[in-house]
């Protein structure tokens, strides 16, 4: 019932979309996801990190056949590319064989075997279409909201010592390497999420189920709540209102004023700014900050190199969100805390609500909601007491990071550190 419930409302809400981004021009998640059957995906790594999470519940034997199909379509694909003169490409495959493992569930499986297959085929697809439900999120973000909040942020910002202008200089000073070695980890935060549920999900084809709570339904709660609160507080980022030509990018012609990362910008009282149709309002939260901090958070129980390419790709991802200008300081801070609070979520939901839970996601609800409150109507007397605000704002980031620590442990002991005790006196035998 559960993952029907899931089904309907996705549909439902691609619908919406699709309605929506039709009504402003633009083609919605279901159309973009549609062409990529045939035409140049925009992702092909992200394709395959889709195929992956679907062959969970096959044989190996089935994995390999799956495998080796999807690379065999691509191939095809990619001479028909060459021949009509077509940018090389691929991702194709990978969908074909998706939709083929749907087919077959329909046609040539039943009972448990038929749901495990589709639920496995569910999985990589929900997967694709949350980023093509975000992607056109954002669009519509940029058509709807006209006027952005930057300057309220900005100087929100100065509680914490303007972190991106700081963070930019940086990145700057690394060259061509830093920009690109970031911008690859940027970039490729969801086939990270993928091998990361991999792992997790490593079990399903034995054990013939899913483990209740794993880091794709968090993933994909970000990506469909996240969005709405563009909607509610539109921001674009430092690198598009105060440069206009930082790495390649910039506000061009809508800039306030070309000083990032060099210059503080000077801010008199904080005003709504006029700004394209076409830039994302995908600053507040930080999504990448919130996926990046859920990657981090379901790799602690993994391997050793599971674990440190979590924290790599978590310091990486708040670098490069911090170093091209894409993101605020205070940006961060509240895409720290939503991640938590989604998390705890989504782990309640499968395993059950109890007290903690309760308290956690409100307390969540409730510093997230004073962020945003405090970034838009406050924003002058942040800046004005940075020594007094800046510890504030990291002290209610980090009050929900002590209750998700603490929430995730008693739910969870095994996670828990065990500490050495006292050893229990070995039985003694009995005399008769």
């Amino acid at each position: 019932m559960l993952w029907t419930a899931v089904g309907v409302v996705t549909l439902a809400f691609l619908v919406v979309l699709e309605v929506v981004a039709h009504h402003y021009g633009l083609r919605g998640p279901i159309t973009n996801q549609a062409r990529e059957v045939i035409w140049a995906p925009k992702s092909g790594p992200l394709l395959y990190g889709g195929l992956a999470l679907t062959m969970v519940v096959l044989t190996w034997r089935q994995r390999w056949i799956a495998l080796g199909t999807a690379v065999g379509i691509d191939a095809a694909f990619g001479v028909m590319r060459l021949i009509v003169g077509a940018a090389p490409n691929f991702g194709n495959g990978a969908l074909w064989v998706v939709l083929g493992c749907a087919v077959i569930a329909i046609t040539r499986r039943t009972g448990p075997e038929r749901l495990l297959l589709l639920k496995g085929v569910g999985l990589g697809l929900l997967l694709v279409a949350g980023h093509k439900i975000g992607d056109t999120w954002l669009l519509i973000t940029s058509k709807t909201r006209p006027e952005v909040l930057d300057l309220y942020v900005a100087t929100a910002d100065r509680a914490l010592g303007n972190p991106s202008w700081v963070a930019g200089r940086i990145v700057e000073t690394t060259g061509p390497v830093g920009y690109h070695i970031l911008h690859l980890v940027y970039s490729q935060l969801p086939l990270a999420a993928a091998v990361t549920a991999l792992y997790q999900l490593r079990n399903v084809a034995v054990e013939r189920r899913f483990p209740g709570h794993h880091l794709v339904r968090t993933f994909l709660a970000i990506g469909l709540l996240g969005p709405a609160i563009y909607m509610v507080f539109p921001v674009v980022g430092p690198v598009f209102v105060y440069s206009t030509g930082a790495f390649g990018t910039g506000g061009e012609g809508w800039a306030i004023a070309d000083i990032w990362p060099h210059v503080l910008p000077r801010i008199g009282t904080p005003h709504p700014v006029l700004y394209d149709q076409i830039t994302p309002r995908n600053c507040m939260p930080s999504l990448h900050t919130a996926w990046a901090v859920t990657l981090f958070l379901h790799s602690r129980k993994g391997s050793r190199p599971l674990r440190y390419a979590g924290t790599f790709w978590l310091v990486a991802t708040l670098a490069a969100t911090l170093g091209f200008g894409y993101h605020y300081g205070t940006d961060l801070i509240a895409g720290v805390v939503f991640a938590l609070t989604i998390d705890v979520a989504m782990r309640a939901l499968a395993q059950g609500w109890d007290r903690s839970s309760i308290q956690l996601v409100a307390h969540g609800a409730v510093v997230f909601t004073a962020l945003l409150v405090a970034y838009r109507w406050l924003p002058v007397q942040l800046a004005a007491h940075p020594w007094l605000c800046g510890p504030l704002l990291l002290l209610a980031m980090g009050s929900v990071i002590h209750g998700y620590v603490r929430t995730t442990r008693s739910v969870d002991p095994a996670s828990a550190p065990t500490l050495p005790g006292p050893r229990s006196p070995e039985p003694q035998p009995e005399l008769v």
